[in-house]
């Protein structure tokens, strides 16, 4: 059977909204998305990840019930993928396109706006629908948007979202359901979520600090990212998904990684590689003590003493959440994409205080290449105990 390739992909990132600006802010280890906001925290400023709303493109006027700030964040990386989606309807049918999106915040901050609204004035503001702030509205969204009659829904399960929409569209196309699927994840800025990690105590009070001993939390960001899945040879290919539940507790991981260890397992077998091949693994390194603590101890167990250089990508645009999953995808294409001419490596950036309590993990250094790439590794682990991998490759036909 034809493999599963990434015929196209849209971005609106922290790093910038085409292939070129992220992957080479990227590489930089650029932290210059990272802005301190005095508007998400009750008590006191935060660092996040922010897209200026000056890069955002507007709803159209047919779509005005629609729209909400994490609608325009994924409008503007949609219309990156137009082309791609319209001659796939000419091709295939508008009835032969899915779209599975993760999110986990949606519309919430237009809630919030109407909320503060009707306090004052006693009623919500005209142009507020609760729509806006459902978890299935996003991808309803894009389906109108491009018209589409496939099978369409949201995954929400915090972090692991948008991870999890890539083997939801693999399932559809196996299965003869769709000829092509647009998955992705879509997350925006909001006082609820930042908040409620804040009460968690889980936000850092700087910037983030994956796997030292000196991490304290995390910092939450916002973006979009899309991608056109469909059965045929490209440049970089879907090779394999692993999912697991392990339900070890409502928020904390199974401290040895159980879980982890099985979706990444699961993601090998699927696709038919060993550990020795894959060449970088985007970690899902949270900054916080029990995520990072779990995650160096799963990927020590399963490479054992072949463990390829791998990094935490949130220091460099936030923890995106329910569209973490898709942006650390992306950063995974991008790597392995021809736009990756020297075969860098997404930097670690941290204080470099090694956790005496973890096993040490070979962490990406400012400007560090590698003879080839041609496999990568995206993990995202969630509350729960969902965990995903995912798995990419450079085309052999490339």
């Amino acid at each position: 059977m034809t493999g599963i390739g990434i015929t196209h992909i849209g971005l609106c990132t922290p790093l910038g909204n085409t292939p070129e600006s992220v992957l080479t802010k990227l590489l930089q280890g650029d932290t210059s998305a990272m802005q301190w906001r005095d508007d998400l925290l009750f008590e006191k400023p935060t660092l996040v990840g922010s897209i200026s709303d000056d890069v955002l493109l507007d709803i159209p006027q047919h779509l005005q019930k629609f729209n909400c700030r994490n609608n325009r964040l994924l409008h503007t990386a949609a219309m990156q993928i137009q082309h791609s989606v319209q001659q796939a309807k000419l091709e295939y049918g508008a009835d032969r396109i899915g779209v599975i999106l993760g999110s986990s915040t949606s519309g919430i901050s237009k809630g919030e706006a109407a909320l503060s609204y009707r306090a004052e004035h006693g009623k919500f503001p005209p142009s507020y629908h609760y729509s806006q702030q459902e978890l299935g509205s996003t991808s309803l969204y894009l389906q109108m948007l491009f018209d589409l009659q496939g099978p369409c829904y949201t995954i929400s399960t915090a972090c692991s979202s948008s991870a999890k929409v890539f083997a939801a569209a693999k399932r559809l196309l196996q299965a003869n359901l769709c000829d092509m699927v647009i998955v992705g994840g879509v997350d925006s800025l909001c006082q609820l979520t930042l908040n409620g990690f804040n009460a968690l105590e889980s936000v850092s009070k700087g910037q983030c600090n994956p796997f030292s001993l000196n991490r304290d939390g995390i910092n939450i960001g916002e973006g979009a990212v899309l991608f056109t899945l469909e059965k045929k040879m490209t440049q970089v290919m879907l090779a394999g998904v692993g999912e697991s539940a392990d339900a070890h507790h409502i928020s904390a991981p199974h401290p040895e990684g159980h879980g982890a260890i099985s979706a990444m397992q699961q993601a090998l077998q699927a696709a038919n590689i060993s550990i020795n091949d894959i060449d970088y693994i985007n970690l899902h390194g949270t900054a916080t003590p029990k995520n990072d603590a779990m995650e160096s101890r799963a990927v020590s167990c399963l490479f054992k003493g072949a463990i390829p250089p791998c990094s935490s990508t949130k220091p460099i645009v936030g923890h995106l959440l329910g569209a973490a999953g898709a942006i650390e995808a992306a950063f995974c294409y991008l790597v392995l994409s021809d736009l990756n001419d020297k075969n860098g490596l997404p930097p670690q950036l941290w204080d470099q205080v090694i956790d005496p309590n973890n096993p040490a993990l070979p962490f990406v250094i400012q400007g560090q290449t590698r003879a080839k790439i041609n496999y990568t590794m995206s993990n995202s682990f969630a509350f729960g105990g969902s965990n995903v991998s995912v798995i990419f490759a450079k085309s052999k036909h490339n």
